[in-house]
C-alpha cells in the first residue's frame, strides 16, 4: 500500500471519529467550507446544533438529535457544527455555550435561538412550528401569535419570545427545568398589543435567566381553560425545577422594566443551590467550569487525615456557601488531595497546605487562590471579593494549560462516604532471622570477593 494511501486512511479515521455524527446518520455535519452553500443559500428551513465534544450535555443530546434529523428527512434539514473545532463558525453566531441551537428559517441572516427541551418530541414539535410559519408567511398570512419564537401578536416583535400551544406546552414548559413567564393573550386585544413591545425586550433581557412565552388563547383553548383564563392579557408563572402544572399569577406591572425585576426576583429565590460535586471525571470539571463564570475548587486532606466526620463538616460548610451565593451561579467543586497532579499543579497546589481553595475562570485560563484560612471566616471574605470582583491579589495564568482549556482528569472512584482505612500488613516474624553482625560481615565480604 503507497505512503499516500495510508496517510489518507489515517486521516479519514481521525476525522470520522472525532465528532459525534458521521455519514451513516441524518444530521449534516457543517463546517465553514459548506455553512454558507448549505444554509445560507438555501430555501430549507435549518436547525443547527453547535456543540463541542468534551461538553457532557452535547454528548447526551447526540442520540435525541439523531431521531430528530431521522423524522424530519426529507421535510427540515438538521445540521451540527463541531463549533470547538470551527471555532471562527461559533464566533460568527456568538456561540458561548454548548449545546447551542439555531434556527435558519425564512431570514437566514438572522437566525433564533431554540430555547424548547432537549428532547427529539420537543425539537421535532418546534422544527414543524417554524415550518408552519415559513409556510403562512409565503401565503401572506400571519398567525394569531406572530412567528414561531416571537411574541404577543406582535408580527416579529421579540425573537425571544417561544410561541407556545396546546401540543408543545407540556413539553416545553411542564417538563423543561427553566423558570417560565407565560403571557395567554388574544389577537384582537388592544392591551395585549400594547404589552408586545415590552414583553419583547424583557424576554431579551432576562435571556439565559427566565423563558417567555405567549399562547394564543383564542387559538388553544384547552390551555385558557386548564388554567382558567378569563381575561388579556393574563400572565402565568412557572418556578424552575420538577412542576406539578400549576402556575402563580403575575401581579407587577406592564412595562419591561417591571417585569424583568418581578422576575429576577422570582429567578434568584427559586434558583436550586448548585451541587458541590466531587471531581471524578473529566466531565465533572468541564460542565462544571467550562460554562460558569467562575468555578471553586476545594482540595480536602486525604480521608486518613481527615475522616468522615471532619470531611463532612468541610462539605457542610461549602454547602451552605453555595447556597449562599447561588445566585452567582458559579460551579462548585471538591478534590482529595492529591488524587489530581495535574489540577493540583495547574493551580499550584500541592504537597502540603490542605485543605485549600480556588477560584478558576476558564473563559481567560486564570485562578485564584484562597490566601486565608480554610474556615468559616476566611471562605467567606474569599468568595466575597470574588463576587464583588475585588481580589486583593490579581489572577494568575493556569500552569501548563492551553488558552481556554481546563487541566486533564484522571478517573476516579468517587468516596464511599467511609472512614479511611490503612491497609493491613501482616507481622513478620522475627525469630529466624539472623541478625548476626560478624556474619553480616562475612556476607558482606563474601559478596565483595564475588563482586570482584
Amino acid at each position: 500500500m503507497h505512503r499516500s494511501s495510508v496517510f489518507f486512511i489515517i486521516g479519514f479515521l481521525i476525522s470520522t471519529t472525532n465528532g459525534f455524527y458521521s455519514s451513516n446518520d441524518d444530521v449534516i455535519e457543517l463546517d465553514p467550507s459548506n455553512f454558507d452553500r448549505l444554509v445560507m443559500q438555501s430555501s430549507d428551513l435549518w436547525i443547527v446544533e453547535f456543540y463541542a465534544p468534551w461538553c457532557g450535555h452535547c454528548q447526551n443530546l447526540v442520540p435525541e438529535w439523531k431521531r430528530v434529523a431521522t423524522a424530519l428527512k426529507g421535510i427540515v434539514k438538521i445540521g451540527a457544527v463541531d463549533a470547538d473545532t470551527h471555532k471562527s463558525l461559533g464566533q460568527q453566531y456568538g456561540i458561548s455555550g454548548f449545546p447551542t441551537i439555531k434556527i435558519f428559517g425564512s431570514n437566514k441572516r438572522s437566525p433564533t435561538n431554540y430555547q424548547g427541551g432537549r428532547t427529539a418530541d420537543a425539537i421535532v414539535e418546534q422544527a414543524l412550528n417554524q415550518l408552519r410559519t415559513i409556510v403562512n408567511e409565503r401565503l401572506g398570512k400571519r398567525t394569531g401569535g406572530g412567528s414561531s419564537g416571537s411574541g404577543s401578536g406582535s408580527g416579529n416583535e421579540g425573537k425571544d419570545t417561544i410561541e407556545l400551544t396546546d401540543s408543545n406546552f407540556d413539553s416545553t414548559v411542564i417538563d423543561s427545568e427553566d423558570m417560565w413567564l407565560v403571557e395567554f393573550m388574544a389577537p384582537w386585544c388592544g392591551h395585549c398589543k400594547n404589552l408586545a413591545p415590552e414583553w419583547a425586550r424583557a424576554a431579551i433581557e432576562l435571556k439565559g435567566k427566565v423563558k417567555l412565552g405567549v399562547v394564543d388563547a383564542t387559538v388553544h383553548t384547552q390551555l385558557a381553560q386548564r388554567y382558567g383564563i378569563q381575561g388579556f392579557p393574563t400572565i402565568k408563572f412557572f418556578p424552575s425545577g420538577r412542576k406539578d402544572g400549576q402556575a402563580e399569577e403575575y401581579d407587577g406591572g406592564r412595562t419591561s422594566s417591571d417585569i424583568v425585576v418581578w422576575a429576577l426576583d422570582k429567578f434568584q429565590a427559586n434558583v436550586p443551590a448548585p451541587d458541590v460535586l466531587e471531581i471524578t471525571n473529566q466531565a465533572v470539571l468541564d460542565d462544571n467550569c467550562a460554562e460558569k463564570q467562575l468555578c471553586i475548587i476545594s482540595f480536602l486532606p486525604n480521608i486518613l487525615d481527615c475522616q468522615s466526620t471532619c470531611r463532612n463538616e468541610h462539605l457542610s460548610m461549602l454547602k451552605n456557601f453555595a447556597e449562599n451565593y447561588k445566585r452567582n451561579r458559579w460551579g462548585w467543586l471538591w478534590v482529595e488531595a492529591f488524587r489530581q497532579q495535574k489540577l493540583e499543579d495547574a493551580v499550584g497546589i500541592g504537597g502540603f497546605g490542605y485543605p485549600a481553595q480556588v477560584a478558576i475562570n476558564t473563559r481567560k485560563g486564570k485562578y485564584a487562590v484562597l490566601k486565608g484560612a480554610f474556615s468559616q471566616t476566611g471562605i467567606s471574605s474569599f468568595l466575597k471579593e470574588l463576587s464583588a470582583g475585588r481580589l486583593t491579589s490579581p489572577l494568575v495564568p493556569l500552569n501548563g494549560v492551553a488558552e481556554g482549556k481546563l487541566p486533564t482528569i484522571i478517573d476516579s472512584e468517587p468516596w464511599d462516604g467511609q472512614d479511611g482505612k490503612l491497609d493491613f500488613v501482616e507481622d513478620i516474624d522475627l525469630s529466624d532471622v539472623n541478625l548476626d553482625d560478624d556474619d553480616d560481615d562475612d556476607d558482606s565480604n563474601k559478596r565483595k570477593k564475588v563482586d570482584l
